[in-house]
């Protein structure tokens, strides 16, 4: 392991991950918010593309703006992928995304070095977290052949549509001229505190958890705070609170599964006026299409019985669902071999959050995902959230065996 650790790839990967956290900072309190399709985005792809022409890659993007580096005298037929995405969450933290995307860069760099023409490419993919328009994994759908009118059409908070974001980018948006890789290899931080906890620094995903998003209104009767019985109340706020209390429940009887209520919104607040409407949004994941139905059926059915206790209406309308995927038994394969040839011992785990690489997989690339243990108890989306640059080094070296094995 001491080999691995002091390699000049890792230390020069936390450099360049610290000179990304400054598109975007917010300032004293460490966070990066990088929306997508934004143009601190797009500055943040510039940086990368930068780095990938110092190493002789040659850069390019497609019509929806994601990122391709390839080495010199790349044949663009059979390629092998290897990237992330740039975008962030409101103050998020500086490893999510983009460590898979510089780890690529010094990885890809190596390959070519030793197999020039090798068809391998580092990719960088639009707008993954999804937060401003409410879905993510824009670019790696765009690729997909997944994004028509009706996603264009989509807007954020301030009334922007994502084919008018991509017009003020310069971007003729979707669909792409892009050819599928023959296989995909995503680095990613874990997101949680397992393999810390397991005291691996390094995890062959095997799978991505399945997940669906509702958007939910309780619609009750606004009163004066001081003078309505709590006995007469029609709450739309307590029957919120009431359904995440029961989705927790739920969720608890389903093994894998998780249940999040992520953002709330009383319409009309006032401190001393009992919420009238409350609209929220749920979101459910379980690692198995049959553990996913149980939630799905769950919310809507919850979100009615706490409504009735609660003296309210309600609509559950479910606005989308992934499937769960399974990741290539022959990328997992790869990876295996390049971490045992490394001496690196790897757990293996499915994968809560969505990412490209399930995307990817869905469409029917082989597609794998490499995990890096997080640290400070596993955060992420957060600051605080953090890799070590030894975990990172031996995730570089797995990575760059892994595209060896794939050409």
């Amino acid at each position: 392991m001491e080999r691995i650790t002091s390699i000049p790839s890792a230390e020069r990967a936390m450099e360049r991950l610290d000179l990304l956290a400054r598109v975007g900072s917010d300032g004293q309190n460490g966070g990066i918010t990088r929306p997508g399709l934004s143009v601190l985005e797009d500055e943040a792809h510039a940086l990368v593309a930068a780095w990938c022409e110092e190493d002789g890659m040659a850069v390019s993007r497609d019509s929806a703006g994601n990122l391709y580096a390839r080495p010199a005298g790349a044949p663009a037929a059979g390629e092998v992928w290897s990237g992330s995405h740039v975008d962030t969450v409101p103050s998020g933290g500086r490893f999510d995304g983009a460590l898979g995307v510089v780890a690529a860069i010094e990885a890809v760099a190596a390959v070519a070095d030793d197999a020039p023409g090798a068809p391998l490419a580092v990719v960088v993919f639009r707008d993954e977290e999804g937060w401003r328009f409410g879905e993510g994994c824009f670019g790696s759908r765009t690729v997909a052949g997944q994004v028509g009118p009706v996603g264009l059409a989509r807007t954020d908070a301030a009334g922007v549509t994502i084919e008018a974001a991509l017009a003020a980018l310069g971007l003729p948006g979707p669909p792409v001229d892009v050819t599928l890789p023959a296989a995909y290899v995503e680095v990613h931080i874990e997101q949680g505190p397992a393999l810390d906890t397991a005291g691996f620094a390094l995890a062959d995903v095997t799978a991505i958890a399945g997940m669906a998003g509702f958007n939910v209104t309780f619609r009750g009767a606004s009163g004066h705070a001081g003078t309505v019985p709590m006995a007469d109340r029609s709450d739309a706020f307590a029957a919120c609170a009431d359904l995440a209390v029961r989705l927790r429940e739920r969720a608890l009887e389903v093994p894998g599964a998780v249940a999040t209520i992520g953002d709330v919104a009383i319409a009309q607040p006032a401190a001393n006026v009992i919420p009238g409407v409350v609209r929220a949004t749920v979101d459910v994941r379980a690692p198995s299409a049959a553990a996913l139905d149980l939630l799905v059926a769950a919310v809507p059915a919850v979100a009615a019985e706490v409504a009735t206790r609660n003296r309210c209406g309600v609509d559950a309308v479910r606005a989308w669902r992934s499937e769960p995927v399974s990741l290539s038994p022959r990328v997992r394969a790869a990876v295996r071999s390049a971490a045992g040839s490394a001496g690196v011992p790897v757990a293996e785990m499915a994968s809560g959050a969505g990412h490209d690489a399930g995307i990817l997989a869905a469409a029917g690339v082989d597609a794998g995902m490499l995990f890096v243990r997080s640290l400070n108890g596993g955060v992420s989306h957060r600051p605080d959230e953090l890799s070590s640059e030894a975990d990172i080094a031996a995730a570089i070296a797995v990575l760059t065996g892994t595209l060896r094995s794939l050409l």
